[in-house]
């Protein structure tokens, strides 16, 4: 039973009470006398009511009494209430610092049978009434309580034990130690042991061991209404919730009954309702399909509704499906078959659509490479993947042996003579469509198996939720290299909607971006944060709504807070924002969460439940599940887990276990979170050293190998820097080595090292800054202590005194500007690519810009034109 309650933090949280009842008529001057003789400075009140003692108006009445606090100077305060029936209860309220639980038990006896005096010492009590978890002035993490109750609010739960009960406190220690390893994993259990737990199972009466808890959560072993042995469980609402709190206090009456190190704090009950609580609201209705067979259908519905938009032209359903069909039958005739894979490094573009569509008919499996990749990036992708044929218009594209590198105007002409229809193939929905490179800890990426079912589950797990139809129009604004491609490409076709190719240029400019989504009239938008925010405020900025009806978020945590000046534009009657959190090795999506302006007010981290299908667990290190509302290892299960990585079984076995709890394989994410009790998923950061910087998923460690394997370069160290840790778009990669620079052929300087990188990283991992050292700071133990390492150094000349004449004023704004968006002075000649530019400090090297009311700056501008010199005679002419 939960009983609400809420009373003045001060006196309330240091006061108990005990209620005594009389069976007999009671002398009410006689306990009067008796009461103030011994409690000195208290008092007793008598009243007599009229109803009798099992009315519920006397336990309303009861209540009451027993939750009015006394302050420290007057110590104890006493009421008699007398029934019809000719029963009695005595209720006696004491403060802590004049009476403990045995003294106030004493007082009680003493005032009913008329004992001497209190024995001197009894009072006052000390320590050693309550247990509060973990501290008492700090919320338990996995609380989940709500900070807008305050800190007044409080709650009582109470869990009546079976009778026999074990009453050896030693026991009752032993539990809960067993029920905090779970809670708080690698936290010393001396923590909790050192406040001790309360118990009162021998004395007589109602004991009441705080009238508002002392702590976020303070559990007493006692006995309740009836004399029943009871776990009472008093909590502060706004550090700790109701159903975590009620459900602490039964996995501590579970763990009791085993008190064994390995005892499970879940019985067969709770076990299956903490599983079902990552399980969605409702089952996945989909048939295994392959994604061309899908699209097939679409395109004979509707043959000559527009599929793609380019800027070039416009392409209809039926005229993808022929073209995609040439290029298929071109791809037979070079010698691709089934289950090959096929390399494809193409622009943003119709022609990359119909190209992937194209390998997927011909039965084989795409491998996606941004051409904006560095050359060795590329060569390792194409080498480590087996891929046999490229299609690509880059002339430099690099060679390897075997590799055949085909235009696609090459692969079209072969297909010259094809039939009408797609190439025979006995490819099955469960085999792969595409595999998609991404990072990896061991210093080289590594390719992630999707088959088409899993992408055809993912567009009939989410169709009817999100009403995505033949209305629709899409963006297809990723990289294809991205598996945020996959949701805008194929959730966009096999649901019949037109998709816009938004040109790469335009995707780094916010305003013309923005003026593609209104001229367009895109109805369905999928973004990462960081590029959601340039594009909110351009939005902000033009008095037109655009018709944008779906936002869908991923890639990287968001921080709902700053979607209020989006709602307030958009109500969510008019556009639903949805946060989903994914991973490429469980296809692209696996929660959803609807953002409300509730939601976004609260700053809410929530992820959502999963959607139909896909399931997921919070695990320990043991693979237990752990408690809602507690930090474990984020588990993905169900139509979503990939077929695993390319060419590495070792680490598939690893990270693609068998399903203990649902049958098949799950996929461990190496991500920290927890459920709620509600069933949605709090995502709560990596556990190694994998972050998300702008949309791409990123291990450090894959940038520290790169560095290391620099000639000249003894060591090296990598770190992440953020202005606002909750915004992902202030992100800063920062590079550190040490150099020996002794042997010929090795680079000399930290500058020569990231220049070296660059051809083998691509630009969103490449440092902003390396630093060289003469040695890395170590920890005691041994490692590379980050925290200890200095702030980067910096290549800006800072030489803002050379600016020609005539060109003082603007390019004088300009350097403003520059040193603005970088942090540190510039000079007029420093490279905006030395300076450790990307691409998106040139975002917001353009809204800085617009904001001080200097020229439009178009990405591809300064691309061109890298220092403030030659951008202010660019923007000039």
């Amino acid at each position: 039973m939960v009983t609400p309650h809420a009373q003045p933090p001060g006196n309330a949280r240091h006061c108990h009470a005990l209620r005594l009842r009389l069976d007999a008529p009671a002398d009410a001057g006689a306990l009067t006398e008796r009461f103030v003789r011994l409690a000195g400075r208290g008092g007793l009140w008598a009243e007599r009511v009229p109803f009798a003692c099992d009315d519920p108006k006397g336990a309303r009445r009861r209540a009451r009494e027993l939750a009015r606090p006394v302050d420290a100077d007057r110590g104890a305060r006493a009421v008699l209430i007398e029934y019809t029936d000719g029963r009695s209860d005595l209720m006696v309220v004491a403060h802590r610092s004049a009476f403990d639980r045995r003294a106030l038990h004493r007082l009680a006896a003493a005032t009913l049978d008329g004992g001497a005096a209190l024995d001197e010492g009894a009072a006052p009590a000390g320590a050693g009434a309550q247990v509060s978890l973990p501290d008492a002035g700090h919320a338990p993490a996995w609380g989940l309580g709500d900070p807008e109750l305050g800190d007044d609010a409080s709650a009582v739960y109470r869990l009546p034990l079976p009778a026999g009960t074990d009453r050896d406190p030693e026991r009752w220690r032993a539990a809960l130690a067993v029920v905090l390893s779970r809670y708080e994993p690698g936290t010393p259990h001396a923590r909790a042991a050192g406040v001790g737990l309360l118990f009162d199972l021998d004395g007589e009466g109602e004991y009441v061991p705080c009238l508002a808890p002392l702590h976020p959560l303070t559990i007493t072993v006692g006995r309740g209404t009836g004399g029943a042995v009871e776990l009472r469980c008093d909590y502060r609402l706004g550090w700790v919730s109701e159903p975590i709190a009620i459900q602490f206090a039964r996995h501590l009456a579970q763990a009791h009954r085993h008190v064994t190190g390995s005892a499970d704090i879940f019985d067969e009950a709770e076990r299956a309702r903490v599983l079902d609580l990552g399980r969605p609201s409702r089952p996945l209705r989909t048939t295994p399909r392959r994604i061309p067979d899908v699209f097939a259908e679409r395109a004979a519905e509707r043959p000559d509704a527009v599929a793609l938009s380019d800027t070039d032209a416009e392409v209809t359903y039926g005229e993808l499906d022929q073209w995609s069909t040439r290029l298929a039958h071109g791809l037979r005739a070079a010698g691709v078959g089934d289950g090959a894979l096929v390399g494809v490094c193409l622009e943003r573009s119709a022609e990359l659509v119909a190209v992937l569509l194209a390998v997927l008919k011909a039965g084989a499996v795409y491998v996606p490479l941004d051409p904006a990749y560095p050359t060795e990036r590329l060569a390792y992708t194409a080498e480590d993947s087996c891929v046999a044929v490229v299609v690509s218009t880059l002339s430099e594209f690099p060679g390897l042996p075997g590799l055949e590198v085909l235009t696609p105007a090459q692969v079209l002409e072969l297909g010259a003579d094809g039939a009408d229809g797609p190439p025979a193939s006995s490819a099955s929905p469960g085999e792969a469509a595409y595999v998609i490179y991404t990072s990896g800890s061991t210093g080289r990426p590594k390719g992630v198996l999707v088959p088409h079912a899993n992408v055809v589950a993912l567009v009939d797990a989410t169709r009817d939720d999100f009403a995505l139809g033949p209305a629709d129009v899409w963006t297809f604004f990723h990289s294809v290299a991205f598996d945020f491609s996959v949701w805008e490409i194929w959730g966009c076709l096999l649901t019949g909607g037109r998709l816009v190719v938004v040109p790469y240029w335009v995707s780094r400019s916010p305003e013309q971006f923005h003026h593609l989504l209104a001229v367009r009239e895109v109805t369905v938008l999928s973004q990462t944060p960081s590029a959601f925010a340039q594009l909110a405020e351009a939005d902000r900025a033009r008095p037109e709504r655009l018709p944008v009806r779906l936002v869908v978020f991923g890639g990287e945590p968001l921080d709902t807070r700053g979607l209020l000046p989006w709602l307030d534009r958009y109500p969510e009657s008019r556009c639903r924002l949805v946060n989903m959190f994914g991973i490429t090795e469980t296809t692209v999506h696996v929660t959803a969460e609807i953002i409300t302006r509730r939601l976004a007010l609260a700053g809410s981290r929530s992820v959502g439940r999963p959607i139909p299908g896909w399931r997921v667990y919070v695990l320990d290190e043991t693979g237990r599940p752990v408690p809602p509302g507690v930090a474990g290892e984020i588990h993905v299960s169900g139509a979503g887990v990939a077929l695993g990585y390319l060419h590495r079984r070792e680490l598939t076995e690893e990270r693609f276990p068998a399903d203990p709890f649902g049958g098949g394989r799950m996929y461990r994410t190496g991500d920290r979170g927890r459920l709620r009790p509600d069933g949605a998923l709090e995502h709560l950061g990596r556990l190694d050293n994998q972050v998300k910087l702008r949309g791409f998923r990123i291990e450090l460690d894959e940038i520290r190998s790169v560095l290391a394997e620099c000639p000249g370069v003894v060591a090296a160290a990598v770190t992440l820097r953020q202005a606002d840790p909750g915004d992902a778009a202030t992100g800063r990669i920062d590079g550190y080595v040490v150099l020996s620079g002794n042997s010929t052929g090795e680079v000399s300087s930290a500058v020569a090292v990231r220049e070296r990188i660059s051809r083998v990283l691509p630009d969103y991992m490449l440092p902003a800054t390396v630093t060289a050292l003469p040695a890395l700071p170590m920890t005691a133990n041994g490692k590379v202590d980050l925290a200890a390492l200095p702030e980067p150094a910096v290549s800006g000349s800072g030489r803002n005194s050379e600016l020609a004449a005539g060109e003082d004023d603007f390019s004088g704004e300009l350097l403003q500007v520059w040193s603005q968006v970088f942090g540190f002075p510039v000079g007029a000649s420093d490279s905006f690519w030395d300076l450790g530019g990307n691409s998106l400090l040139a975002v917001r090297m353009s809204a800085a810009m617009r904001e001080r009311g200097l020229p439009s700056l178009h990405p591809r501008t300064l691309y061109a034109n890298p220092t403030v010199r030659a951008l202010a005679v660019a923007l000039r002419s």
